[in-house]
């Protein structure tokens, strides 16, 4: 399996290199942009150029992965401790579908709205044939019940990673528990003043990505 976690890493090295350079261009990103990246961490940004004046935002569990950033809080992104348009673009990878319920998301995406002059929301389409968190085909499309059966055994996920089982049994239930994934609909609706990107794999939109650019 080591032959195909390292194609796996690569090829998610190269979706998330192509991604950022999409967004920087889309927003015409400079050394002098005020970014705020909620549910990030300093990583997907080492090799950003140019460097935007970046803050991060995570759950406080999370402090040792924002190490590196020059600018850090630990905070709810349904709950934003920032005033009104306090920054030129809100940010955010592959973090909506986690926040636990439809609620959740509408308030997720009514902050970064509100935070933001501009905002760059990107999730996971519940329409891929391949769910992206346990990476294992049309399990998402399955009832929970069938879908619980499944992930608490084996997972393509489980293979590739090998996580240790306090990390296997805390993932798999909030999978379980708290992951909502969302199709160009329901972002739709959540970002109505958005514009919807998609993002394609093999001619299939792989993810999706609500837009706003103040003047565009």
């Amino acid at each position: 399996m080591g032959w195909f976690h390292s194609a796996f890493e690569n090829l998610s090295a190269g979706f998330r290199r192509r991604r950022m350079r999409r967004f920087l261009d889309a927003l015409q990103i400079t050394a002098q942009t005020r970014v705020l990246d909620v549910g990030g961490t300093f990583d997907f940004w080492r090799d950003s150029d140019p460097q935007p004046r970046l803050v991060l935002l995570n759950m406080p569990r999370t402090g040792g992965d924002l190490a590196g950033a020059a600018s850090w809080v630990a905070a709810d992104g349904c709950a934003l401790p920032f005033r009104d348009q306090s920054f030129d673009v809100v940010f955010s990878n592959s973090v909506i579908e986690h926040v636990g319920s439809s609620a959740g998301q509408r308030a997720f995406a009514a902050e970064a709205a509100r935070v933001g002059r501009n905002y760059w929301v990107q999730t996971p389409n519940r329409w891929f044939p391949v769910e992206q968190h346990m990476l294992t085909p049309f399990l998402h499309w399955l009832p929970q019940g069938v879908q619980a059966a499944i992930v608490r055994r084996a997972t393509v996920w489980t293979l590739i990673s090998k996580p240790e089982p306090d990390r296997r049994r805390f993932y798999t239930e909030h999978y379980l528990s708290e992951i909502q994934l969302l199709g160009a609909a329901e972002l739709r609706g959540l970002f109505p003043d958005a514009r919807i990107l998609r993002e394609r794999f093999f001619g299939l939109t792989k993810s999706l990505i609500a837009v706003r650019r103040l003047g565009a």
